[in-house]
């Protein structure tokens, strides 16, 4: 199920440094993180969905991408955001 305008922009709220920043790398990680909970959901109910699979591989592929560049920029800016979010790294 996509998102709706009201549960993206309160992603967007939580993360977002200053009101409007919907390009931070924060806001992007958190976007895609939450993109990737909800297929993640349908993939335990539709298991053959390979479509769906293939796209969670692209969107984890480009959160991890997102990831290492905010790593290798600001470490601490990294890990409040990990911690924030949850992630295992």
């Amino acid at each position: 199920m996509p998102f709706t305008r009201e549960e993206k922009a309160s992603v967007i709220e939580k993360h977002a440094h200053k009101p409007g920043d919907t390009g931070s790398t924060e806001v992007q990680v958190a976007l895609l993180t939450e993109r990737i909970n909800r297929l993640s959901a349908h993939l335990t109910v539709n298991k053959k969905d390979m479509a769906a699979k293939r796209g969670l591989l692209g969107l984890v592929g480009q959160r991890k991408r997102l990831l290492s560049y905010l790593e290798s920029k600001d470490k601490a800016r990294y890990k409040a955001l990990i911690e924030k979010l949850g992630l295992r790294k």
